[in-house]
């Protein structure tokens, strides 16, 4: 048997190491500022998230969350991570992203019958153009991120099935486009179905809530939500892993 102490230094370490794989800071541009926030339930997790530059000066933002949590959802989201990594470099549009993505957690998945449900995930990813405000997306079972326009809440549904779970998934990519003054909130279900010591649940309309009224920058609005999870009375650490990520646009950028 592992001692306790060993183990426990063990999954610290484990948890330093997988905080290297995320972004430090969220990207400074001219055209948008982004935010970030996250809390695993563990310490180690499944949710995932990043934003990446594109050669042409187009901006991935993806967002998502492996099936379960703790040690074995972060192994997952580690090798899950690595993989899009590849092919955001291989310059892959959003569905053949998500479709090679899919693949890769089949290729695990047919392993072996009793884990296979584990090899799955939610995904949001993005390619936004700067010069237009344009955003190509594909929502793979994900909550339905929202965009805050004026006095009024817009939803991006899914537009896929979770991956992981089928051979040849119907994956449709939306368009979408922001104005100036939009915002855009990416958030994960442990966020929406934390439950207090009453037995009741935080839900989405919590969340279009302070989306509508929070007029400050988007790291503020996170640290609400959060502060918000707290005052309702969740737990901590959670008993699932919470991840939100905003963006406000502003006018588009032209490249020279």
């Amino acid at each position: 048997m592992v001692p306790t102490n060993d183990l426990n230094s063990d999954l610290d370490l484990a948890s330093k190491v997988q905080k290297l794989l995320f972004p430090k800071a969220s990207p400074q541009c001219s055209w948008c500022c982004m935010a970030i926030k996250n809390c695993m339930a563990k310490g180690l997790g499944g949710d995932f998230f990043d934003f990446v530059e594109l050669p042409d000066g187009c901006q991935v933002v993806f967002l998502g969350d492996v099936t379960g949590h703790g040690m074995q959802a972060s192994i997952v989201m580690a090798l899950l991570y690595g993989y899009l990594h590849r092919a955001i470099a291989g310059g892959c549009p959003p569905r053949e992203t998500v479709a090679q993505v899919n693949d890769f957690l089949l290729s695990f998945a047919r392993r072996s019958r009793h884990l296979d449900h584990l090899f799955s995930t939610t995904l949001f990813y993005s390619v936004i153009e700067p010069n237009s405000l344009v955003m190509h997306y594909v929502n793979a079972g994900q909550v339905a991120p929202l965009v805050h326009r004026q006095d009024r809440i817009l939803r991006l549904p899914p537009t896929a099935q979770p991956l992981g779970f089928f051979a040849s998934p119907e994956i449709e990519v939306r368009m979408f486009q922001f104005q100036p003054g939009d915002r855009l909130l990416l958030y994960t279900d442990g966020i929406i179905e934390a439950f207090n010591g009453r037995g009741q649940v935080f839900g989405h309309a919590a969340v279009e809530r302070l989306l509508l009224s929070h007029r400050d920058g988007p790291q503020d609005l996170l640290d609400g939500l959060f502060g918000q999870l707290a005052a309702f009375g969740g737990l901590y650490p959670p008993e699932d892993d919470c991840t939100a990520i905003a963006l406000d646009f502003s006018t588009p950028h032209q490249f020279s």
